[in-house]
Order: C-alpha cells, then structure tokens, then sequence
C-alpha cells in the first residue's frame, strides 16, 4: 500500500501541453461549425454576386432630381478591383480627376474601392464575437477554466483560430474575385504590377488580420454571452481602422508591406492579449 502511494505521480500541464490541447479543441469544433463554412461562402459569393451586379449596370444612367446632372454608372474594368485601387486610379486621383469623371466614377470605382476583399476584416469580427459567446452561453468557457485550462491560454487560441479564419476568408474572397472575373469577362491585366505584388498584397492582408482579431477578441471576452453587444463593439472598433487597410496593404505591396504588417499584428496580439487576460481574471465567468 505504501509503495503504491509513492507511485502516484501528478502530470504538470505546461504550456506547451496545455496549448496544444487547447488549440485541438478549438480547430475540431471551428472546423465543425457551420458558421465557419457559412463565413467562408459568403467570402467566396460576395464579390461573385457583386461584380456581376455591377457589370450589368455599367452604362445605365441616373438623373440627379435636384440639379439634372446626368450620372453615367461605370462597373469595374478589371478583375484587381475586388482585390484593391489599380495604380492607373491612383495616378488619376493624384492628378485630379474632373468633377464629371468622379460624379460617374461612384457608381462602380468607389463601390469597388470600399466594398473590395477589405470587408472581410468586418466578417471575421462576426465569426470571432459568435464562437467566443457561444463559449460562455453554453458553460464550456467556465467547464474549461475549472478543470486546467488558464486565461492566456483561452485567448492565445482564439486569437489563432480568428487569425486562421480570416485568413481562409481572405483566400476565398480571392478567389471568388478570379471566378467573377472569368464570369464577367473582365481583364486580367496587372497595369504594371507584378504576380510578387499580388501574392505580397494578400499576404500583407492576412498578417494584417493579426491587428484586427485581437481587438475582436478583447471586445468578446468583455461582452461574454452577449454576442450583440460584442459584434456592435467589434464592428464599430473595427471601423476606426477599416480605411487604413487599403494603404497598408496596396495591390503594389512589396516584402515591406509584408514585414510592417507581422509586425504590427504582432503587437497588437500581444498587447491586447495580456489585457483580454486581465478582463477575464478580473470579471465574472457568467
């Protein structure tokens, strides 16, 4: 009896076991969610049904009621327009373009420049908010912190899975802006840049999803089982740096572009994971 109870051995949860078991977790039941899939159709439907739209509009007229000023609507011309501004729109603007030219450019160049593959930094913020509500709605997040799991740990992971979502919302935001090119017969043409730009480009939007998630997160685990409040929270946070995506991360993006991008997304995970941390040590479970 004696020498049994010497025996007994307790196995530590380091954080390399703890995280593993944790990452686990939550890719088998992200993996197995159907928000995941349904995020990731909307992604690949939404510049489809756009473009399509707004090629079918090209050329359509509107008059304005006050002045009488004839708007002629113009849809995209190129396939990189779901993706971000062609350097020849950013020479046209620089240049100043006349009011007439820009009265009609907002019918299709403007929708495109602010409903692009950019949006997909507001879809993960509703994906991040419903798993993280979810876990507090249904009792698993107070399961998991009664049994081993610590605070850090919980947000490390779902700032991971946020992070791995928006990256495969990104990819097929892609590609569904090559299938609606094909469909819509737009052209293919880089206007100067490279496949490196485009590859660079989207790369720098994926790490830039490392800047977005963690603010998702923070307003989550403060919000806990109020999914609504957390989603309003996100998307309004979310919103304050929406218009820097496109100039952080331009369809001419280079290694540097790539870099600036880990780097802040690095930042940002860190800092605002420690205060995440901090939110759910200091309140209430429930």
């Amino acid at each position: 009896m004696e020498n049994s109870e010497k025996n007994v051995k307790f196995e530590r949860f380091y954080f390399g076991k703890r995280m593993n078991s944790m990452l686990r977790v939550d890719m088998r039941r992200m993996f197995r969610s159907k928000l995941f899939y349904i995020m990731i159709a909307v992604a690949l439907l939404v510049p489809i049904v756009m473009t399509v739209m707004l090629t079918m509009m090209d050329g359509q007229e509107t008059v304005n009621q006050q002045t009488g000023e004839v708007q002629i609507m113009e849809g995209p011309d190129s396939v990189w327009q779901s993706i971000g501004t062609l350097p020849s729109e950013d020479n046209a603007e620089s240049n100043g373009a006349d009011a007439a030219g820009a009265m009609g450019a907002m019918g299709g160049m403007d929708v495109m420049a602010m409903c692009n593959i950019n949006m997909a930094f507001m879809g993960i913020a509703v994906f991040v908010c419903l798993f993280i509500a979810e876990d507090f709605r249904s009792g698993y997040a107070k399961n998991l912190f009664t049994v081993r799991a610590k605070k850090g740990d919980y947000v490390i992971s779902k700032t991971i899975s946020g992070f791995l979502c928006g990256a495969f919302m990104l990819t097929a935001y892609f590609i569904g802006s090559l299938l609606a090119g094909a469909i819509t017969s737009l052209s293919f043409d880089l206007h100067g840049l490279t496949v490196g730009n485009i590859v660079m480009c989207i790369l720098a939007k994926i790490l830039l999803m490392l800047v977005f998630v963690p603010i998702f997160v923070l307003i989550g685990v403060a919000a806990k089982k109020k999914a609504w409040l957390s989603i309003c929270g996100s998307l309004g946070g979310g919103m304050l740096l929406f218009m820097t995506v496109g100039l952080i991360t331009p369809l001419s993006s280079t290694v540097i572009n790539v870099a600036l991008c880990g780097a802040g997304g690095a930042m940002f995970a860190f800092g605002l994971g420690a205060i995440s941390k901090v939110i759910l040590k200091k309140t209430s479970l429930v």
